[in-house]
């Protein structure tokens, strides 16, 4: 910032002086692209209003299809820099800070994004935010493809054709971020080439929070009504740290610092869980009453990993980097979301069935022969079956399956061992893969020695489990 104010000649101490002038010409330019629409400019005092409901209600009763609806103009807390003075070099310097400054809000119904806003900061650095719904954006594209549907708030609970309305909302994915923000830079903060000049400086676009959901829509809404208690009770009895942390593609939980929360909430719709770590968050509620959505929050890019070049590697080979705040990873960010929206539901799956425990469990309760060979059944209940079914389900093997000696350092703990009995612990290891495999539980991966648990198998531990761990006097009362 010094070194910009020494592009424009102007001394540190002046910048109280050269900044307000700067925020008079981006007030009044925020003023004139209102007039000029012959749309009005308020003031919100009320922090708790929701600006896009009323920028909702105003273009209802104004009839506005497209164009500028409102500027709301709002004193909110920012960053912003200050000239602070040092006694100790007796200097004066300028310093960025927490204060608080008046934001426009400029909302439009846009040709192609529908509903959405760009907030501008009226001091420097003069923050652009721009907030875009996928699903306002999904709306426009359906009725220019004449796609019927019907939407309720932020989903849309009847769709004429799922699969082609899913086609259009990936094209959303290969969007060209920058020129599609720069224009919406130019028509809400057309000062930005301006007050950029002296530096010959642009705006560089990142993405400050991003969500992505998945939604289920239901026939009706009893079929959502008599499951999602069941999710609800399943994901917070039955997902620990490990769980929440593999659903988000942490492939190694143990080496998380964070600081993993489960909580629900009750929401005016109905209830929400969600589970939160570093920051980002898995949520999961029901929507309009026959949508199941489950939404991925990334607010820290940097916990996760994408395969992609680096920006400093000139022969662009591929490899293991941080997701980065950019644009330009916008669309690997969707890839992580919708793995970690998949992965909650899979788990979630274990539990949408009315099939009787017994059922489930009677194939992996008995023996069997497998390729000419007798294996002993399955007995949950004992300490050494019990032990087995809760370690292979631990949520650090959902990504890159286990290993013998993944189970054998969980199983037998004691790190002094003699090779003998190392060679005794792996060969005890091995016949209980092959016990889990010839019950349908694992399958190997092929080329590999790892271990994935199979569709059927993860259902089958998890209602195994949850038999095990279940309160006696709430069973008691369900069988009264």
């Amino acid at each position: 910032m010094e070194r910009y104010l020494c592009s424009c000649g102007v001394l540190i101490k002046e910048f109280k002086h050269f900044a307000e002038s700067v925020t008079a010409k981006v007030k009044a330019a925020s003023y004139r692209a209102a007039a000029v629409a012959s749309r009005p400019v308020q003031y919100l005092a009320d922090s708790q209003l929701s600006k896009e409901d009323h920028a909702r209600q105003i273009a209802l009763e104004d009839g506005i299809s497209e164009g500028l609806i409102v500027v709301f103009s709002a004193l909110e807390p920012c960053y912003s820099y200050s000239v602070r003075g040092d006694r100790a070099s007796k200097q004066i310097h300028l310093v960025i800070e927490p204060r608080k400054c008046t934001h426009f809000y400029h909302y439009f119904r846009h040709a192609d994004f529908g509903l959405m806003h760009v907030r501008v900061q009226s001091w420097f650095p003069f923050t652009v935010e721009i907030c875009l719904n996928g699903r306002e954006w999904l709306a426009r594209q359906m009725d220019r493809a004449g796609i019927g549907y019907q939407q309720s708030g932020n989903c849309f609970v009847q769709l004429d054709d799922p699969p082609a309305a899913q086609t259009l909302l990936d094209q959303q994915l290969h969007t060209d971020w920058p020129k599609a923000l720069d224009e919406l830079l130019t028509r809400a903060h057309p000062l930005h080439t301006e007050i950029c000049a002296p530096l010959g400086q642009g705006y560089y676009w990142s993405a400050a929070q991003s969500e992505y959901a998945t939604d289920l829509i239901f026939a009706d809404a009893q079929g959502l009504a008599a499951l999602y208690p069941r999710f609800l009770h399943h994901a917070i009895r039955s997902f620990a740290s490990p769980d929440v942390l593999r659903f988000l593609g942490q492939r190694r939980p143990a080496r998380c610092q964070g600081q993993i929360t489960s909580t629900l909430k009750q929401r005016a719709e109905g209830m929400r869980i969600r589970h939160s770590v570093n920051g980002n968050s898995l949520k999961m509620y029901d929507k309009e009453g026959q949508v199941l959505r489950v939404e991925t929050t990334i607010n820290h890019p940097r916990h996760f990993k994408v395969y992609r070049a680096s920006e400093t590697d000139a022969e662009q080979k591929l490899s293991w980097h941080r997701l980065r705040f950019g644009v330009a990873d916008l669309w690997r960010r969707a890839q992580i979301s919708r793995a970690a929206n998949h992965r909650y539901l899979e788990a979630l799956a274990t539990v949408t069935g009315s099939v009787p425990l017994r059922r489930e469990a009677e194939g992996v309760c008995r023996a069997l022969i497998h390729k000419g060979k007798r294996y002993r059944a399955l007995n949950p209940w004992t300490a050494q079956d019990g032990a087995l079914l809760e370690t292979i389900s631990r949520g650090e093997f959902a990504l890159n399956g286990l290993r013998n000696r993944d189970l054998r350092k969980l199983l037998y703990p004691l790190k002094r061992t003699t090779k003998m009995q190392q060679h005794r612990q792996a060969a005890a290891i091995t016949r209980r893969l092959a016990l889990l495999r010839a019950h349908g539980i694992l399958r190997k991966v092929t080329g590999t020695h790892r271990y994935h648990l199979s569709s059927p198998g993860r259902r089958i531990v998890t209602a195994l489990l949850a038999a095990r761990t279940a309160d006696v006097d709430q069973l008691i009362k369900m069988a009264a």
